[in-house]
């Protein structure tokens, strides 16, 4: 038994060192503001279509769904407030996330895990040049960055999808899809939910930085670290949504709950 918890123990020892050196290396000067652009902007190219595209259906679905149970509960003029809420809250976060993980944080794997094994980074350590300051902040950084705003626009189309389905298809009202929105939602919802993007995308990148830095057996190894980013960035993700949700809801009143 202990020595099947070792390699773990480890691995999760090191990610964690990982990561207190790249908030240290934070504010370490000088900061890389072009490749922090670079990374922004190829993150944004790879990932702004794909969320928009999912953010639509999504919004689709969860209008659709609960526009049925309210309408079978007698409370069709919640529908608005609990499609909104559960959008904003849940849904716009959970998917900027995953988008970021499956297309920028795959791409930050392969890259740094094509860098390893020729060698790169461990030249630019001979160097003298820490690859962490200039390779992984401006990356985690890129990805933090990229979330908060891809997050913002998932909230805003999912939510103009789910009202379009919701009065169109449902045949909903418009004024009482809006007016228990305001009664319940407040502006704290969508703070968290900025929160959440914001730490989901530096956890994407931080598990694919350490992944890549660290591949086994070559060509395929970096092939393998990036599969692996991906299904570990998905697990932490899911985790952390319960901790911060749990938080959230403890210690922001609630509107309308009184």
């Amino acid at each position: 038994m202990a020595i099947s918890l070792t390699g773990p123990l480890r691995q999760s020892g090191n990610f964690f060192a990982l990561t207190a050196d790249t908030a240290r290396a934070t504010f370490r000067r000088p900061f890389q503001w072009r490749e922090f652009i670079e990374q922004a902007w190829f993150i944004c190219s790879v990932t702004i279509l794909p969320t928009a595209l999912v953010a639509i259906p999504f919004g689709a679905v969860i209008a659709l769904q609960l526009g049925s149970l309210t309408r079978q509960v007698g409370a069709q003029s919640f529908t608005g407030a609990a499609s909104v809420l559960a959008i904003v809250r849940e849904a716009s976060p959970i998917v900027t996330a995953l988008l970021i993980a499956g297309a920028g944080g795959s791409a930050i794997c392969a890259d740094l895990g094509s860098r390893k094994i020729r060698d790169e980074i461990d030249a630019m350590e001979v160097l003298g040049i820490s690859p962490i300051q200039r390779l992984v902040v401006p990356r985690v950084l890129a990805c933090m960055l990229v979330g908060v705003l891809l997050n913002g626009m998932v909230s805003v189309v999912g939510v103009a999808g789910g009202y379009f389905f919701n009065v169109i298809l449902q045949h909903g009202t418009p004024g009482a899809y809006l007016a228990s929105f305001t009664a319940l939602a407040q502006l704290q919802d969508l703070l968290a939910s900025e929160v959440k993007a914001f730490f989901f995308g530096g956890i994407a990148a931080l598990v694919a930085a350490y992944r890549g830095l660290n591949p086994k057996g070559g060509p395929k190894g970096v092939g393998d670290a990036v599969n692996q980013s991906v299904i570990i960035t998905f697990m932490m993700l899911f985790l952390v949504n319960f901790v911060i949700t749990a938080v959230y809801f403890q210690i922001v009143p609630q509107k309308g709950s009184g």
